[in-house]
């Protein structure tokens, strides 16, 4: 064992050592100044980062409830930059779990917790994967599609689901298909008429701007030879083949109407095929994404407008608006793809820019925050997506931000060029608000950021038309007019204006007296521009225990989706046990 490896099996033996004896001193004072510890369900059953401060209360709080008994160091230290890593795995008297350390000068800086299964409902893949049909002389046996049939029919009638998912795009399935494999029974509800139309019902030049090797769902990764960014209508089918191959409890066409708690349950009333129905879940999850309604400014003029004016989640394709003149409102991500698209098909088009955004190359943002975990070259490592997504868990968000500074400086320095051109061409840009780049602006406030697959040169070049640096004052019937007098004549108005809060929807459904318990969703609290404190240390109300029993929020990129879909399962999981 190399010296590295012997300081750390050390230092994990005189922590296992420390919350064997109850000796909370002894086990704080493995941790440094400052110090971070992340723990992922496996101790406090929650997501959390606890800090230097409470660090010790936190142990004695944590600790012997969840009686560790077993502590290994799963391979060997390594030396990484000023301090030393290493992973282990861990056992409680409840569930498995593994974990990830950083040691400077002998005393914990990063310490992450993550649970991986639960002892009494373990995954049911892999040695625990179902028969399926079962052998044998079975005189008038139902076979599988008989019994799943029944059990469908069953569902919300006879039998009421532990687990109701308001949303079926991806978080939703993602959500549904753990759910599957812990044996816990569920509803997706999903308003349109068909999986995947949460995609297929969007702009025609829509796909995902992550690599395929970031974007997997749980258990069925996409073939070797789907293409490095989905085009929506594949990701729209792809999603359809998923419900139905992962038999997810899948009811499409239907719409949550209310929902109340009632003791440990809840009265979910649905609009399904015409008809109300009443569910009686145990748990109710928002699984929405990370957005809600669609955000459309009040501006002077707007009722006298003559052309068309929609949003972004309206507008479908530039070959609908030949012969028009268009203005879109925004800057960030919806909007470039809307003026690319209306641009490639001969529309002149003008971006109404509001506030500065983030922009990074797309080859630059995979190739330095994505490709060193989710790559061809990540896999030919032995780093698997199940790897990538622990490894991607171990910076607490609080390290992170200054983490991430250099590579997002480094990334501007790549693109140095295409926003020296923008800048000149009267674009504002911006790096977050504290240069910390596309990472924190994105768990800050969901978006702000453009990741450029082409409508940037179309700017800087004035291909696409730019109005910026001052606000709108007035619509006129068939012109937007600027504070300065400028007037951009237009028959399409397209407000690529972002959307409201997750929580509308819970306010909608479950009244504002809950919604105003829940508070805000998303966002740090880390006391910058739409993202106001206190400090949370984790993304607020997603994937972990809300104010309000049994109500639950998942969502985010597909990446997130699938990740914390597990750890939100088992949570779940967990409180069915009790």
């Amino acid at each position: 064992m190399d010296d590295l490896t012997t300081e750390m099996n050390g230092w994990i033996r005189e922590l296992a050592t420390a919350v064997e004896t109850a000796d909370w001193n002894a086990a704080a004072a493995l941790f440094g100044d400052p110090c971070y510890w992340r723990d992922l369900v496996l101790f406090s059953g929650t997501i959390v980062t606890v800090e230097r401060n409470g660090i010790a209360r936190a142990l004695e709080d944590r600790m012997p409830g969840a009686g560790a008994a077993e502590w290994v160091l799963s391979g060997p230290a390594r030396q990484v930059e000023d301090w030393v890593e290493a992973e282990f795995t861990v056992r409680t008297k409840r569930a498995s779990g593994r974990g990830h350390v950083r040691l400077k000068d002998g005393k914990a800086w990063t310490f992450v917790t993550y649970q991986t299964e639960l002892h009494d409902r373990p995954w049911a893949e892999g040695r625990n994967r179902p028969t399926g049909h079962r052998q044998g002389a079975l005189p008038m046996r139902d076979h599988w599609a008989d019994e799943r049939r029944a059990e469908t029919a069953r569902l919300g009638h006879e039998d009421q689901p532990h687990v109701l998912v308001i949303g079926g795009g991806q978080a939703g399935m993602a959500l549904g298909a753990r759910l599957n494999a812990l044996g816990l029974s569920n509803i997706v509800l999903e308003k349109r008429a068909r999986a995947g139309d949460s995609w297929r019902d969007r702009y025609e030049s829509l796909c995902l701007h992550d690599p395929v090797w970031y974007d997997h769902m749980p258990y069925i990764p996409f073939p070797a030879g789907w293409p490095v960014f989905t085009p929506k209508e594949k990701m729209a089918d792809w999603l359809e083949m998923y419900a139905r191959v992962m038999d997810l409890n899948y009811w499409t066409g239907t719409r949550a109407v209310s929902a109340v708690r009632d003791g440990d349950r809840w009265t979910v009333t649905v609009a399904r095929a015409g008809a109300e129905l009443v569910l009686r879940p145990r748990e109710l999850v928002f699984a929405t994404g990370m957005s809600g309604y669609p955000r459309v400014p009040e501006i002077a003029g707007a009722d006298s407008f003559e052309g068309r004016q929609i949003h972004s989640t309206e507008y479908r394709s530039g070959k609908d608006h030949k012969g028009a003149r268009a203005v879109v409102i925004g800057a960030n991500t919806s909007a470039h793809d809307i003026c690319h698209d209306l641009w490639e098909e001969g529309v002149p088009v003008t971006m109404i820019q509001r506030s500065s955004t983030l922009i990074a190359r797309s080859a630059n943002v995979v190739g330095n925050l994505l490709a060193p975990l989710y790559s061809e070259e990540a896999l030919a490592a032995g780093i698997s997506t199940e790897q990538a997504d622990f490894l991607a868990t171990t910076w607490p968000w609080a390290v992170m931000t200054d983490r991430v500074k250099p590579l997002a400086a480094k990334m501007q320095a790549q693109d140095a060029d295409l926003h020296d051109r923008l800048r000149a061409a009267g674009f504002q840009l911006d790096n977050g608000w504290d240069g910390s780049g596309i990472p924190l602006k994105s768990a800050r406030q969901g978006g702000g950021f453009y990741i450029d697959v082409g409508a940037s040169d179309l700017i800087a070049d004035g291909k696409i038309g730019l109005a910026s640096g001052q606000p709108i004052d007035r619509i006129d019937p068939d012109a937007v007019v600027m504070e300065d007098g400028t007037r951009l004549p237009c028959d399409l108005i397209v407000y690529a204006t972002g959307f409201g809060s997750m929580n509308q929807f819970v306010r909608d459904i479950c009244g504002a007296d809950v919604a105003e318990q829940v508070g805000q969703v998303w966002g740090l609290g880390s006391d910058t521009p739409k993202d106001p404190g206190p400090w949370e240390g984790e993304l607020r109300n997603m994937w972990k225990p809300t104010a309000v029993d049994g109500l639950w929020f998942h969502g985010g990129n597909l990446a997130q989706s699938r990740h914390y879909s597990a750890l939100l399962a088992m949570q779940l999981a967990a409180r069915a046990s009790i």
